[in-house]
């Protein structure tokens, strides 16, 4: 028997516009997911800690987030799966996406992570274009 969405699944989004991206801030990892389950919402983590360049930055979010194996690991291949595909393959409910502990030094300076980030607003906007809900909370180690 399917659960019926409980309203006050989404009290940690309360506020929050429904395609955006922003730091983590208060939100915490485990109520960003349960959000996310009681919308029927799809959720995607990346734990970025370990990453010391760019390449490890999309290593470990095409491994953490299960994208195809022809993933380019470059910025427009990121782009490119994590939207036309997933569109074209039926109605998306939503998503939820986390990226945690982006790396902040000489390897992975403010202008890596400005592009990191302006894909996942670009991300934002297409699924937004679409009506459907994209949210990405990241923060910086």
């Amino acid at each position: 028997m399917d659960t019926p969405i409980r309203h006050d699944q989404e009290t940690p989004l309360k506020g929050v516009r429904s395609n955006i991206v922003q730091s983590i801030r208060a939100y915490r990892v485990s109520d960003l997911q349960d959000a996310a389950q009681g919308l029927g919402h799809h959720f995607l983590y990346a734990n970025l800690a370990e990453a010391q360049s760019k390449q490890d930055v999309l290593d470990l979010i095409g491994a953490q987030f299960t994208l195809p194996s022809h993933f380019g690991k470059n910025f427009d291949a990121l782009y490119d799966c994590m939207t036309d595909p997933l569109h074209k393959s039926g109605p998306q409910p939503g998503f939820i996406v986390v990226l945690e502990q982006i790396p902040a030094h000489v390897k992975f300076d403010k202008e890596a992570r400005e592009q990191l980030l302006d894909i996942f607003r670009d991300t934002a906007d297409y699924w937004g274009d679409r009506k459907i809900p994209f949210r990405c909370f990241y923060s910086f180690r």
